[in-house]
């Protein structure tokens, strides 16, 4: 008998609880594990093309660790993996549990359809340190606040790496090709995708980590992990980084260890309102305070293009375009923009991140986005508007990053990057201001105020 590694967002070998289980199983009756991953129609032609990239880039690492045994399928779940438990004549399958809305109903029909097949769905673990749903209040609820969640979430606990698997055969079977990528060829630069790569760029980080709580604003600093884009993916878990963190002092461990609680909060907030995904949980505004489309339209395109005439703005969607990445505290500001500037929707903004981003997670990305626009449980409050000139003066307070990533505006130095409408002559090839930020916060406010009043 086999059984069958089903991976999805766990693209790894070690620490790894459902590969754990899916080899003590094989080993029991002298067998061997597919490790399979399913290529889901519903969820490839929703993905960007640099997330599909990149998803590439780590199945094969993870099948040359796997002595190039990976088996590729792709279809509907449901079908597929049954499919792959007759040939293998496996007697369970075995996942990390997922929580996100698509995944629960992707994982209940497949249950269904293994079990009239008599093969068991197993779970075992997750994307999480703490899975959601298991950090509660005292009264049995769940957490609306982030602070008291990351108080009751590092109470709670976690357990530490679950290791790497015995020694053990990788079955091989027929497999699926990879679906061709509509890649036009501008997309961004990939980081080295795998389980490999991540533990490295992971350890390398460490000995900066100590100065994360005061350089992590910093866009203009190389001082953030870039490691959203490997938990996204499971090339590394976050109980792994939790663990490491034990070993370094001082408040970067503590203002690091806070931001894998940001994320773990989101997940648990959207586990219990689903509808968060696609929906603002707080209504803030009347709905006739939004652009009209005729209006929205060139402006979402100018933002996207990074083409706002606000250089931290453009620069932050220009990163975007080159890396699919953008710095966090980037992401707040070029949110805020669009949301109370150009007064478009979340939704249209965070469905550009989605596209854009390789680390695009849907708990993550849609309510960062609707904490930005005042909407989330616990919400940044609406009337909270990012200066764009401010927050670039702030934390990119020599204009390093705006240059990098506006070459139109190299030969400005100093914080006066941040306002070249000031000069006598504007930089060439560079567009005008799309809005006056004084003017539309007032719109904003203006529009808070009625939706108050009623």
């Amino acid at each position: 008998m086999t059984s069958i590694q089903w991976f999805r967002r766990d693209l790894r070998l070690d620490d790894n609880p459902a590969l754990l289980h899916a080899v003590r199983d094989a080993a029991a009756t002298d067998g061997g594990v597919v490790g399979l991953f399913v290529l889901d129609d519903s969820l490839w032609g929703r993905s960007g093309t640099p997330r599909l990239r990149y998803l590439q880039h780590s199945l094969d690492a993870l099948s040359e660790q796997m002595g190039g045994r990976l088996v590729v399928r792709r279809g509907s779940p449901a079908e597929v993996v049954p499919t792959v438990a007759r040939e293998a004549c496996a007697a369970t399958v075995h996942v990390a549990e997922s929580f996100e809305p698509y995944g629960r109903h992707r994982d209940a029909e497949t249950s269904l359809a293994l079990e009239r097949a008599g093969v068991e769905l197993r779970t075992t673990g997750s994307s999480y340190a703490v899975s959601p749903g298991r950090v509660l209040s005292r009264s049995g609820t769940p957490y609306r606040v982030f602070t008291p969640f990351r108080t009751a979430w590092l109470d709670h606990g976690w357990r530490a790496p679950a290791g790497s698997p015995a020694d053990h055969t990788w079955i091989d079977l027929p497999s699926d090709s990879l679906p061709p990528i509509d890649d036009p060829g501008d997309g961004p630069v990939l980081p080295e995708a795998g389980e490999r790569a991540a533990r490295t760029r992971w350890r390398e980080y460490l000995d900066a980590v100590a100065r994360y709580d005061d350089d992590r604003d910093r866009p203009d600093l190389d001082a953030t992990s870039h490691v959203s884009i490997a938990l996204k993916w499971g090339e590394v878990h976050p109980r792994t980084l939790l663990s490491d963190l034990r070993s370094v002092p001082g408040a970067g461990a503590d203002s690091f260890r806070s931001e894998l609680a940001w994320r773990e909060f989101h997940a648990d907030v959207l586990f219990h309102s689903p509808s968060a995904a696609t929906t603002s949980l707080r209504p803030v505004l009347p709905d006739d305070s939004w652009a009209p489309d005729e209006l929205a339209a060139p402006m979402l395109h100018a933002w996207a293009a990074g083409r706002t005439g606000y250089p931290y703005i453009d620069a932050g969607m220009r990163q975007l375009l080159h890396e699919g990445w953008m710095h966090g505290r980037t992401r707040m500001a070029v949110a805020s923009f669009l949301v109370k500037d150009l007064h478009v929707p979340w939704q249209r903004g965070a469905a550009h991140f989605m596209d854009r981003l390789l680390d695009a997670d849907v708990a993550q990305n849609q309510l960062n986005w609707q904490w930005v626009a005042g909407t989330g449980l616990d919400a940044s409050p609406y009337f909270r508007i990012f200066n764009p000139v401010l927050q670039g003066k702030k934390f990119d307070p020599d204009g390093a990053y705006v240059r990098r990533w506006v070459p139109e505006l190299r030969d400005i130095t100093g914080q006066a990057v941040h306002e070249p409408w000031r000069r006598a002559q504007p930089p060439t090839g560079y567009p005008a201001r799309i809005v006056d930020h004084a003017a539309e916060r007032k719109v904003s406010l203006d529009a808070y105020d009625r939706a108050r009043r009623g």
